[in-house]
């Protein structure tokens, strides 16, 4: 499966820079999900902690409050838009927002509807 990574304009890739400023083994839990994603494609959510946050975007919960939130293009394309931690008991508005309107950019750039 191709595993796409939120990358800004710039050039910025926000997943792997939120990653990489986690205490070392929650940075390892996350690029072993991307890489579980990867080599397993679909089935691998099936032995993730997911959960669908609206229509098409879904979370990946690991690490007790580290999320990664993705839409799935089809069988064959996924897409990491948003990655943060949790602080309440719901993921934080503004970090909900944040991952719908880069679902809604990307469903532009691709001709789908994700949100």
């Amino acid at each position: 499966m191709n595993v796409y990574r939120y990358t800004t304009r710039g050039g910025k890739d926000v997943i792997k820079n939120y990653l990489d400023k986690l205490p070392v083994i929650e940075k390892a839990e996350g690029y072993r999900i991307l890489e579980l994603l990867e080599l397993n494609g679909l089935p691998a959510l099936e032995e993730l902690n997911t959960r669908q946050l609206s229509k098409k975007l879904w979370e990946i919960k690991f690490n007790y409050k580290d999320r990664m939130m993705y839409v799935i293009a089809d069988k064959d394309n996924i897409y990491i838009l948003h990655a943060c931690k949790k602080q309440k008991g719901k993921a934080e508005k503004f970090e909900l927002n944040t991952a719908k309107k880069r679902a809604k950019e990307l469903g532009q750039e691709l001709g789908k509807k994700f949100v």
